[in-house]
């Protein structure tokens, strides 16, 4: 190639020469001709024998790689990861493990034999305690805790995973795959892999012939997956969003009633996502009773970001329900899914079709409220779930409970918030805007008697404990709208200055220390101007809140309610 006297390109062709632009194509060759080599006969086409997925790991796998080990909030690639548990530490170590939810044993075992040393996470659930124990004594280090969106956004930018290990239920011969009513996070992680020189492995439960059964859709197509081995049984999957009407308490009833004609009868929520708990399950089962009797079918929660919760069967079948988009599945849900297909989204077979990153966008951008729950609030709103000894993450609450700064559709709920927000308020602050409900509804005491409102989170001191850049808070306090106990609701976008929220947050935290230790005329006068509302204040007799006015209060009443198409899980069953 001629270049002109003085042209850049001239100086730096010798460096041009040299440079070569398919490494990661190469890498990926040679990763693929190792294991082809190692296999041998118990490779065919995409097909691995199930005995032989330690020696392909072995294979594909090197020193100091970036890995993701599927691992959602229900999905689990659990066979995939017993084997990486087992690998030679002599020939595999050092692994950068990233992925949304450490849920099983194993997921922290591969650190504690040294496969794995570093973590990128969004969630740990029951692997929080064992979590900070690793981390405490040196065997792990965390990079950072994420919010689930944020987290597979990295995975298309910094933390691009070099090897795959994901689940789906089935393959064709091909390698083609169709990933069920759990998804989940999948597409995210094989996306972002295949499209960077890297390799997927995909556990499935069956293998079928596409001449005579076929699948039942393609989710993921056989050139974005490297190797496919069906497991010697199904993958696990937690119905983690499922909970038992039976234990609804009467005060979660009280809450449920306020949530409902205190803000989302105010605002005319109709777009919404609810977080994990009974807290929330009781406003889906008060919806076709009490929000009935307020006149309010068609006027909220008409379109949802969620997973399908059984506790929605009752307000689905009374019309309250038009769309429901879902992070998820719920085991025993797929007969009533598949035989409500205008509410879910669904295939041409009838079966879910869950996505946890397009779902999380979704919350993010086009629902007007958030509604969840928290292990501890301090005065300023900040809370958090992240408590001293366990490591538990946020999961995506970060995401759903944070106010879209860069949405700019508008709806009446939106708009409402915003102008309750910037009343009075001049320059930027007082530019018109929407802002998104971020509802933290808790408690004042939560189990063990355990105060819900703390002077210092203990995000805090875990900061320090494990030399964090920043404390694990969940959501920031400047995010939340309301706070929402059994003493009432506090809404912060009337408060003008930082004491009166605090003042606020004190009015409805009870007995607790921080509820004590309120200034009561302030509080009275918050309570004046509508700041702080009682139940009385909202014309609730706290007398009517009883469990009768669930409309289903066992699990079995839910399976009836469905016309017997949701089938609960052996263990919700008692009948």
């Amino acid at each position: 190639m001629q270049f002109l006297p003085g042209d850049a390109r001239a100086r730096n062709s010798s460096f041009m020469d040299r440079m070569y632009w398919n490494h990661k194509a190469q890498g990926r060759a040679v990763r693929l001709a190792r294991a082809a080599d190692a296999l041998g006969p118990r490779l065919s086409g995409r097909r691995v024998a199930a005995e032989a997925i330690g020696t392909l790991l072995e294979a594909v796998l090197e020193p100091g790689d970036c890995v993701c080990l599927e691992g959602n909030n229900q999905k689990q690639a659990d066979f995939l990861a017993k084997a990486l548990v087992k690998v030679d530490p002599q020939r595999v170590h050092g692994l950068h493990m990233v992925q949304s939810v450490l849920a099983l044993p194993e997921h922290l075992d591969v650190f504690e034999n040294g496969v794995a040393a570093r973590l990128d996470f969004s969630f740990s659930g029951p692997q929080g305690g064992r979590l900070a124990q690793l981390v405490a004594a040196g065997r792990l280090e965390i990079g950072a805790i994420h919010t689930y969106l944020e987290l597979f956004a990295r995975y298309f930018v910094d933390l691009t995973p070099k090897v795959a290990l994901v689940a789906a239920h089935a393959a064709d011969e091909h390698g083609n795959l169709y990933t069920g009513p759990n998804t989940e996070d999948t597409p995210a992680i094989v996306e972002a892999t295949t499209f960077s020189g890297g390799i997927v492995i995909a556990q499935v439960n069956e293998i079928v012939d596409s001449r005579s059964t076929g699948l039942p859709r393609i989710d993921i197509p056989a050139d974005w997956v490297s190797f496919v081995v069906k497991a010697p049984r199904p993958n696990f999957i937690e119905p983690l969003f499922t909970r038992d009407p039976a234990q609804i308490s009467e005060i979660q009833v009280l809450m449920a009633m306020m949530a409902i004609k205190g803000i989302y009868a105010e605002y005319g929520v109709q777009r919404l996502n609810h977080g994990i708990g009974f807290d929330t399950a009781a406003i889906e089962l008060l919806l076709p009773t009490y929000g009935e009797s307020l006149g309010l079918k068609g006027k909220i929660c008409r379109h949802w970001a969620l997973n399908p919760h059984p506790a929605l069967i009752p307000a689905i079948e009374a019309g309250w329900v038009e769309s429901i988009h879902s992070f998820g599945s719920e085991l025993g849900m797929e007969d009533y899914i598949r035989a409500r297909s205008d509410v879910f989204f669904t295939g041409p077979d009838g079966s879910l079709r869950s996505n946890r990153a397009f779902s999380q966008a979704a919350g993010h951008y086009a629902c007007d409220l958030f509604i969840g729950s928290t292990l501890q609030m301090d005065l300023d709103g900040n809370s958090s779930t992240a408590t001293l000894g366990r490591i538990a993450g946020f999961g995506g609450a970060p995401n759903m409970g944070a106010d879209a700064r860069g949405r700019r559709h508008a709806s009446d709920a939106w708009l409402q918030a915003g102008r309750e927000a910037r009343a009075g308020r001049v320059g930027a602050a007082g530019t018109p805007r929407g802002q998104k409900l971020v509802v933290q509804m808790v408690e004042t005491f939560r189990e063990h008697m355990q105060p819900a409102f703390v002077e210092r989170l203990d995000a805090w001191t875990l900061q320090e404990q494990a030399g964090m850049p920043l404390p694990p808070i969940m959501i920031y306090g400047d995010d939340v709208t309301h706070v929402l106990t059994e003493e009432g609701i506090a809404n912060l976008l009337l408060c003008r200055s930082d004491e009166e929220r605090a003042q606020a947050i004190r009015g409805v935290a009870g007995y607790t220390a921080i509820g004590l230790g309120r200034d009561r005329r302030l509080v009275e006068n918050l309570r004046d101007r509508g700041v702080i509302r009682r139940p009385q204040d909202l014309g609730i007799d706290p007398r009517q809140a009883t469990r009768n006015l669930l409309a289903a209060r066992s699990m079995r009443e839910l399976a009836q309610a469905s016309g017997g198409l949701y089938r609960p899980p052996r263990r919700f069953r008692n009948w």
